[in-house]
C-alpha cells in the first residue's frame, strides 16, 4: 500500500498536463526542481546520519553491479540489434539508467522512511555521473565529447549540495531545529514535484508505431538482469542489510526520463525511448510485488 500511495502524486501530474495542455510549461517545473528543491533535498538527505562506511561504498556496489551487466549488455546487443545501430545505442544508453531521484527517493521513503534518504541520495549522484558520461557516450556515438560532458555534470547543483553536504557532515556540524524543519520541508517539496514532473512526461507519450522488440529487451535487462545480479554482487559485501535493500531498489527502479532528453538531443529515436520508459515504468508496478518478496526473502527486511 506504501508503494500504490507515491503513483497518486504521478497521477495528479498526469492529469494536470493532460487537461490543461499547453497551459503547463513543465520547464518551469524543471528548472525550479532541478535549481531549488534538488539541492535541498540531497543536501537534507545527505546530513540525516552520521558519514559511515555504508555511505561511500554504497555508491561502489552500485557500480559493480552496473557495470557488469553492462558488459553483458555489449555482448548481449551484439546479436539482438546487430541490424539497427540506433536500437542498440538506446539499449545500451538507456537499459541500466534508473529513475533514482523521481521514483528511487519517494519510493525509499515509502517502504523504509527517512533513514533511507542518505543512501539513496548518495546513489541518485552515483547514476547522474553514469548518464551524464557513458549513457551520452552511447547516444551521442561520433558525436561524443567527454569534456563537455564533464562540464555539464559540474553544472548540476544537486552535485555541489552533495559535496557541501559531505563535509558539512565530515566536520560534525548539525542543523538548526528551526532549519531542520525549513529543510525538511523543501525536502518533501521536492520529492513530491519529481512525482508530479514523472506524470506530466508519462502524459505526453505519443505511440505511432511502438518498438516492443527493444522495450521488451529493454525491460529485460533493467528489471531481472540487473536485480539479479544486484543481489549477487551486494552479497559480496560486508554492509547492513538495510543499505543492502536500498541498493538494490535503486537498481530495479523503472528507467529515468533524462533518456527522453538525450535521445532527443543526439536524434536517437525518442519516441521509441520514451515508449520504452513508459513500457519500463508499468513493468516496475508488476514486478514491485516480486521485489519485496527478494527484500524478505534474502535481506530478512
Amino acid at each position: 500500500m506504501s508503494v500504490a500511495t507515491i503513483y497518486l502524486f504521478i497521477i495528479v501530474g498526469f492529469i494536470y498536463k493532460k487537461v490543461f495542455k499547453d497551459e503547463v510549461k513543465e520547464r518551469s517545473f524543471v528548472l525550479l526542481n532541478l535549481y531549488f528543491l534538488q539541492p535541498i533535498l540531497i543536501f537534507w538527505g545527505l546530513t540525516r546520519v552520521n558519514i559511515n562506511k555504508e555511505l561511500f561504498i554504497s555508491p561502489l556496489i552500485y557500480f559493480c553491479a552496473i557495470f557488469l551487466v553492462l558488459f553483458l549488455a555489449l555482448l548481449y546487443s551484439k546479436t539482438i540489434f546487430k541490424s539497427d545501430k540506433q536500437d542498440k545505442s538506446i539499449f545500451l544508453a538507456s537499459s541500466l539508467v534508473g529513475n533514482t531521484g523521481n521514483l528511487g527517493i519517494p519510493l525509499g521513503i515509502a517502504l523504509f522512511g527517512e533513514a533511507s534518504v542518505p543512501y539513496t541520495s548518495i546513489l541518485n549522484i552515483a547514476n547522474v555521473f553514469f548518464i551524464y558520461i557513458f549513457s551520452v557516450y552511447f547516444f551521442a556515438g561520433d558525436k561524443f565529447n567527454f569534456k563537455h560532458s564533464l562540464k555539464e555534470i559540474i553544472r548540476i547543483p544537486a552535485i555541489h549540495s552533495a559535496f557541501l553536504a559531505l563535509a558539512y557532515n565530515y566536520l560534525g556540524f548539525k542543523l538548526d531545529a528551526d532549519f531542520e524543519k525549513l529543510f525538511t520541508m523543501g525536502a518533501y517539496a521536492a520529492i513530491v514535484m519529481q512525482l508530479v514532473l514523472f506524470g506530466m512526461f508519462i502524459s505526453q507519450v505519443k505511440i505511432k508505431a511502438a518498438n516492443w522488440k527493444l522495450s521488451l529487451n529493454i525491460v529485460f535487462f533493467k528489471h531481472i538482469i540487473l536485480p539479479f545480479i544486484g543481489i549477487f554482487v551486494i552479497f559480496l559485501f560486508d554492509i547492513d542489510p538495510f543499505v543492502g535493500v536500498i541498493i538494490f531498489l535503486e537498481l530495479s527502479v523503472p528507467l529515468a526520463v533524462n533518456n527522453v532528453n538525450f535521445a532527443s538531443l543526439y536524434n536517437c529515436k525518442p519516441i521509441d525511448t520514451t515508449f520504452s520508459i513508459l513500457v519500463s515504468t508499468f513493468a516496475f508496478v508488476f514486478f514491485i510485488y516480486f521485489y519485496i518478496q527478494i527484500v524478505n526473502k534474502f535481506f530478512g527486511l
